[in-house]
């Protein structure tokens, strides 16, 4: 990885200018291979093998393999599942896992590419140092970051076509190794090199932490996915086949090195052993400026490209100017700068033991969230999941994802919890930020798969009284009309139910599409500008009462179904008849209703008016629905002050003591908090209009009108509250229990 954004980046851009389609080799094998085989492999595997010996070291390979080996089957599924474009690894997790791992990844991912400059930078210093002793270190590196930042910063086009000549001097480098080793094999030092010879703070995972980002770079044919032939073939074979070829180079480095020198000349300062052993140290030389002059140019153009992504992205508006491009071939020249600058600061502040564990831990985590990329996607099962390549499964994904932060812990837990930790704050930052993304992810496919679990769960579950749960339908209308229905629905069920907002269109579905259309989105609006927790469900329908019907019929998905319907109290007597038909069809239906009769301007449908909520109570049959309300109603911060009042109407006085013993024993058994009081009087009406003339609200239960009786039960219940200016009517068909 510590090349994965750099080269590939780097081609893409340029592939362009040149016009090149490349297949496996040239587009994903050669660059693979070129920034896996680099500095580590020429200044330091043999301070792996004279540290850990050849078996640990060989431990040590296989981990690593093992590791790019996993996050190569993620990412060959997931490449091949989406068009790859410029950012590499970032690109993959944002529009996998969402924007706030994206845009957390990306920076992090970003400082890995620009610290890899200076990675490379310092491993050529070091490979001039030891051709020609007596350099200054830092001066060196400088002048060679200031000379790959010129570079870049013109533009390197030429640089594409380099890639074989780099290659052939590799492998000569590597043949000459090779013919010197086997030469000079000596199996007395290879048996002495077996164990481990760890000097004073070294162990296991510490030379682990300094080998890894040798293997780094799968990323390579992914980036370049847009200027291959194939890329759905091309990036899984052509990666595959540079990590396996790459391991066995690695691999048989580890037993030629342990036979051809001992321990102390292994880690010796001098870390150009393979120089010493190789038939022509030059080779070595070259192959050394060529790995790490090439891997240093490919961070350096791939880096700019990373953030160039991320800033086009907009997750930080801050940043946003680092995405601008300069030239016919939008070149990331701001952000350039900023990599020179951040790698400038390394080469001066750090060496290359230092730099390269700092790197594994960057790379650690991006791997890691790119295989619980591919994992998510795999157990989402989204429909849009459809890889072309298929040997990649969720617990491969996942024993990978497990992997990198076991081996993250492993080599050093503090500095993995700091990796994790500023990967956690991005995330918080940009969630509370609000970004919003404009590409799809996987959240809503998991949310989605968990949605339908849970309602398969639910359909058995749901009916118990202990899980009864307000889900209303309020009949609200078009836009604001009733915000009393909008607003009393949201404060029955926030944080306790689900609320949908209806709305029935008069007309011809035919000639009705846009104006549906249309409310739709004008209630969405209005859900998010007040903030209602709600959803939306509008129908068209020849006839009002015959839509109310419908809607009720149709709203909602399985047990989720709306088990109260909230309904508006009619102001017309022309209509009385039909509103009679509306409650009668609901009750048959076996939803409970909640009818709302105001009389308030509501020139603030948010504001609380003074007073208790009073429920007037003739029995249980609708007085838990009316308790359990009222209850929901005072759970909201602004009703919270809001006294119930369980309220009893009785003729006689002598059974005062007996009724207010039994409202005791409710409010007792419901655990609800409320007051009991009995009034006697032979006048209902007048006796429920005086006690609650300045209630906040009156809960009040009903019984639908028997057909032709719609007007005497219109009748009945205006007389009965009078002019109470807001009073819900409650009919309920049971599902609660007090004492649940």
């Amino acid at each position: 990885m510590a090349n994965s954004g750099g080269k590939p980046a780097q081609k893409s851009a340029l592939v362009a200018a040149t016009g090149g389609r490349f297949g496996t080799f040239a587009g994903v094998f050669t660059p693979c291979t070129l920034t896996i085989l680099g500095v580590i492999m020429f200044l330091r595997f043999g301070f792996v093998v004279g540290q850990a010996g050849l078996w640990s070291a060989l431990a040590i390979v296989a981990c690593a393999k093992v590791i790019t080996v996993l996050t190569t089957l993620s990412l060959s599924a997931i490449a091949t599942n989406t068009e790859v474009k410029g950012g590499g690894a970032y690109f993959l997790i944002s529009r996998s896992l969402g924007v706030e791992f994206g845009g957390a990844i990306g920076l992090v991912f970003f400082l890995a590419q620009a610290i890899s400059v200076a990675m490379y930078v310092i491993g050529f210093a070091e490979a001039i140092n030891a051709t020609f002793p007596g350099c200054n270190l830092q001066i060196v590196a400088s002048a060679t970051n200031i000379a790959v930042f010129i570079c870049v910063f013109i533009g390197a086009g030429w640089t594409i076509k380099l890639q074989y000549g780099i290659l052939a001097v590799l492998v000569a480098s590597l043949v000459s190794f090779y013919w010197g080793a086997i030469g000079e094999f000596d199996s007395a030092v290879f048996t002495a090199n077996l164990a481990p010879q760890y000097s004073s703070g070294e162990n296991f995972f510490t030379v682990f932490a300094l080998f890894f980002p040798a293997v780094t770079g799968v990323m390579a044919g992914a980036n370049m996915s847009g200027d291959l032939k194939e890329p759905a073939k091309s990036i899984p074979w052509g990666t595959m086949a540079a990590v396996v070829v790459t391991a066995v180079v690695y691999l048989s480095q580890a037993f030629l090195l342990a036979g051809s020198r001992d321990a102390t000349a292994l880690v010796a300062t001098d870390s150009l052993v393979m120089s010493s052993i190789a038939v022509s140290p030059i080779l070595i030389t070259a192959g050394v400026f060529a790995a790490t002059l090439s891997s240093a140019l490919g961070s350096m153009m791939g880096a700019p490209r990373i953030l160039q992504a991320f800033a086009r992205d907009n997750v930080f508006s801050w940043l946003r100017f680092l995405g601008v491009g300069s030239g016919p071939s939008s070149e990331p020249r701001r952000a350039v700068i900023l990599t020179f600058i951040i790698s400038q600061v390394c080469i001066l502040l750090a060496d290359l033991n230092t730099i390269a564990p700092l790197i594994t831990m960057f790379f650690m985590i991006t791997y890691g969230l790119l295989n619980l990329a591919t994992f998510y996607e795999s157990i989402a099962k989204n429909p849009s999941y459809r890889p072309r390549f298929k040997f990649s499964h969720w617990s491969t994904s996942l024993l990978g994802a497990v992997g990198c932060i076991a081996v993250m812990f492993l080599i050093n837990w503090q500095w993995a919890l700091i990796s994790i930790t500023v990967i956690g704050v991005l995330h918080w930052y940009i969630s509370s930020s609000e970004v919003e993304a404009r590409w799809g992810d996987l959240q809503s496919g998991l949310l989605f798969e968990r949605t339908r679990k849970n309602l398969l769960k639910l359909e058995g579950e749901l009916q118990h009284p202990k899980n009864w749960r307000p889900i209303v339908l309020a009949m609200s209308g078009a836009g604001w009309n009733r915000p009393h229905l909008a607003v009393y629905g949201h404060w029955f069920t926030s944080g306790h139910g689900i609320l949908t907002l209806g709305q029935v269109i008069i007309g011809d579905l035919e000639e009705q599409f846009d104006r549906r259309e249309n409310q739709e989105r004008i209630l969405r609006d209005l859900i998010k500008e007040h903030k209602l927790e709600a959803f939306t469900g509008v129908l068209v329908a020849d006839e009002l009462t015959a839509g109310i019907k419908a809607l009720i019929q149709v709203d909602g998905l399985g047990a989720l179904r709306p088990n109260t319907i909230m309904l508006g109290w009619t102001r017309s007597r022309e209509r009385v008849a039909a509103f009679g038909g509306v409650l009668r069809t609901v009750a048959r239906l076996k939803r409970s209703m909640v009818v709302a009769k105001f009389t308030d301007d509501f020139d603030d449908a948010w504001e609380v008016p003074p007073g208790t909520v009073d429920i007037w109570w003739r029995g249980r049959k609708n007085g838990e629905l009316m308790l359990l309300l009222a209850h929901l109603l005072t759970r909201n911060a602004s009703w919270r002050t809001r006294t119930i009042r369980l309220l009893r109407t009785i003729e006689n006085e002598a059974g005062v003591p007996e009724v207010e013993q039994h409202l005791q024993s409710l409010i007792k058994k419901s655990r609800i908090n409320a007051v009991g009081k009995v009034i006697v009087s032979a006048q209902p009406s007048q006796t429920i209009q005086a006690f609650s003339r300045d209630a906040a609200l009156t809960l009040m239960g009903f019984e639908p009108p028997q057909e032709g009786e719609e007007m005497e039960f219109f009748e009945r219940m205006e007389t009965l509250v009078g002019g109470l200016d807001r009073v819900v009517f409650v009919s309920s068909v049971g599902g609660m229990s007090l004492e649940s």
